[in-house]
C-alpha cells in the first residue's frame, strides 16, 4: 500500500455515466426486492401455514406465537450480518458486499422451499427452518444498507431523495411479489394442496430472482463516493492510526477532513437514526406480518383478505414512495419525517377500527392506508436521511446497525409482543397503542435530527 501521507492525493475516480447510475439503481432495486420478497414470503408463511407444518402439536394461538418467534430469529442473524458486512463494506467497498449478500439470501430462501416438515422428520424440521432463517438473515443484514448506501452515493445531489427511494420501491416490489404469490396460492389451491406442496413454490421461485440480481451486480462499478474518500488508498480504507498520520502530513484541506473523522465522537447520529428507523420497522412488523395471522386466527377473517390488502397497498406504494422522495428533495427530510410519523400516530386507532370491523372493505382500506403512510412513506424518506446522517468512513456499518437494531427492537419483537398482548387482553387495542408508540419515537427523533438534504457524502464525519 502507498504511504499514508498520500491518502488524500489519489487520482479522481472514474466518472459515472447515466448507464452506470441506471445499473446501480436496478441492481439495488432487485437486491432489495429479493430481500423483502424472501422475508415477506417467510412472514406470510409463518402467519398462514408454518404453525401447522412445523409446530403442529400446540394450540393455534401458541403455534402462531412460535411461528412469529421463528420469524424474529432472523433479525438476530441480521445484526451479525450488519456488523460483519458493514465493516467489510466500509473498508473494502460496497460492491463486494452486495454480491455476497445476494447469494446468501437466495440460496437459503430456496432451500427453505425444499425443507421436510414436522410430519416427516419431527423436531429436526423446525430446527432446520431456524438454521436457514439464520443464514438468510445473516446475508440480509447488510443488503438493504448496502443498496441504500450505493444508491445515495451514486445519485445527483438534487435528486438524491428520489433516487434513494428506489430502495424502498425494491422493498415494495418484494412485498408485492410475495403477497401476490400467496394471494394466488390461497385462491387456486385447496387447503390440502397448500399444506402438502403449494407453500414451497414461492420459496423455490426466488432462485430465479437471485440469478438475475447476481448477474446485474457482477458488472456494477464501485461507489464514486467510496473511491473519492481521502482515507481510501488502492481501494482499501486506511486504519485509524494511518489516518491520524495522514492528517498531519497531507495538505491543509484534506488534513482537516481526515482529522475531523478521527476526532468526532460517534453515537449521536446513530441513536437518531435508530429512532428514525423505529417507526417504520415497528409499523411494518405489525401491519405486514402480525395482522395477517391475527385476522385469520383470532377474527376468523378469510386469509386471502389481508394478503390481498397488502397487494393493493404495495401497488399504491409505487406512487407513494417516489412522491415522498420528491417531497424530501423539495422541502427537506425533517418536515416529511415529522408529518408522516405524526399522521401515523393520529390514524392508528381509526385504522384498527376499520381493520377489525369485520368488513372486507374495512380491512382493505385500513391496511392499505396504514401500509402507505406508516411503512412505505417513512421508508422512502428513511433511505436517504440515514445515508446523509453518517460520514463516509463508517456509513455502511452505522446504517446497517441502525436498521438491524431497530429491526430487532421493533420488527422482530413487535409481532411476538402483539400476539402475547392481544391474547392476554382479547382485544385489538394493543396493536394501535404499539403503532402510536413506534410513530412517536420516530417523530421525536426527526425533531432532534439536523436537516441533511444536500450534504456532501464524501465527508468522513457524521452530520452531528
Amino acid at each position: 500500500m502507498k504511504d499514508s501521507a498520500t491518502a488524500a492525493q489519489q487520482a479522481p475516480s472514474e466518472k459515472r455515466t447515466t448507464r452506470d447510475l441506471t445499473r446501480a439503481a436496478v441492481s439495488g432495486w432487485l437486491g432489495t426486492a429479493m430481500e423483502f420478497m424472501d422475508f415477506q414470503l417467510y412472514s406470510l408463511a409463518a402467519a398462514i401455514v408454518f404453525n401447522r407444518l412445523f409446530f403442529p402439536d400446540v394450540s393455534p394461538a401458541i403455534g402462531l406465537i412460535a411461528a412469529m418467534a421463528t420469524y424474529g430469529v432472523g433479525y438476530v442473524a441480521r445484526l451479525a450480518g450488519a456488523v460483519y458486512f458493514g465493516r467489510m463494506g466500509d473498508r473494502l467497498g460496497r460492491k463486494k458486499v452486495l454480491y455476497i449478500t445476494i447469494l446468501l439470501m437466495g440460496a437459503s430462501t430456496t432451500l427453505i422451499g425444499a425443507l421436510p416438515t414436522y410430519a416427516t422428520i419431527g423436531i429436526a424440521a423446525p430446527i432446520l427452518l431456524v438454521a436457514l432463517r439464520l443464514v438468510q438473515g445473516f446475508g440480509a443484514g447488510a443488503e438493504i444498507a448496502g443498496a441504500t448506501v450505493m444508491l445515495a452515493e451514486y445519485a445527483p445531489v438534487r435528486r438524491r431523495g428520489l433516487v434513494s427511494s428506489l430502495v424502498s420501491l425494491g422493498t415494495n416490489s418484494g412485498t408485492l411479489a410475495a403477497s401476490g404469490l400467496w394471494a394466488v396460492l390461497l385462491t387456486v389451491l385447496s387447503e390440502d394442496q397448500l399444506l402438502s406442496w403449494g407453500w414451497r413454490l414461492p420459496f423455490l421461485l426466488s432462485f430465479v430472482l437471485m440469478i438475475l440480481a447476481a448477474w446485474m451486480r457482477r458488472g456494477l462499478k464501485e461507489s464514486p463516493v467510496f473511491e473519492e474518500r481521502p482515507d481510501v488508498v488502492d481501494g482499501v480504507a486506511l486504519p485509524r492510526g494511518e489516518v491520524e498520520s495522514a492528517g498531519v502530513t497531507v495538505g491543509k484541506r484534506d488534513g482537516n477532513v481526515l482529522a475531523a473523522a478521527v476526532r468526532q465522537r460517534k453515537g449521536k447520529a446513530f441513536f437518531l437514526a435508530l429512532g428514525l428507523r423505529f417507526g417504520q420497522a415497528g409499523n411494518s412488523g405489525l401491519i405486514q406480518t402480525f395482522l395477517v395471522g391475527y385476522l385469520a386466527t383470532n377474527l376468523a377473517v378469510d386469509r386471502s383478505v389481508p394478503t390481498d390488502a397488502i397487494v393493493y397497498g404495495s401497488l399504491l406504494g409505487f406512487v407513494t414512495v417516489p412522491v415522498v422522495g420528491l417531497l424530501g428533495d423539495r422541502f427537506g427530510r425533517r418536515v416529511v419525517y415529522l408529518t408522516l410519523s405524526l399522521l401515523t400516530a393520529v390514524i392508528a386507532f381509526p385504522v384498527m377500527l376499520l381493520i377489525t370491523s369485520g368488513s372486507t372493505a374495512g380491512v382493505m382500506v385500513g391496511m392499505v392506508l396504514g401500509l402507505n403512510v406508516g411503512v412505505l412513506g417513512l421508508f422512502s424518506v428513511e433511505s436517504v436521511t440515514m445515508a446523509e446522517l453518517f460520514g463516509a468512513r463508517s456509513r455502511f456499518t452505522q446504517l446497517a446497525l441502525a436498521k438491524e437494531v431497530g429491526g430487532i427492537l421493533a420488527t422482530a419483537i413487535g409481532p411476538v409482543l402483539a400476539a402475547t398482548l392481544t391474547a392476554l387482553t382479547d382485544s385489538w387495542w394493543p396493536i394501535s397503542a404499539m403503532l402510536v408508540v413506534y410513530s412517536l419515537i420516530t417523530f421525536v427523533s426527526a425533531y432532534l435530527a439536523p436537516e441533511t438534504r444536500g450534504r456532501d457524502l464524501v465527508r468522513l464525519e457524521d452530520a452531528v
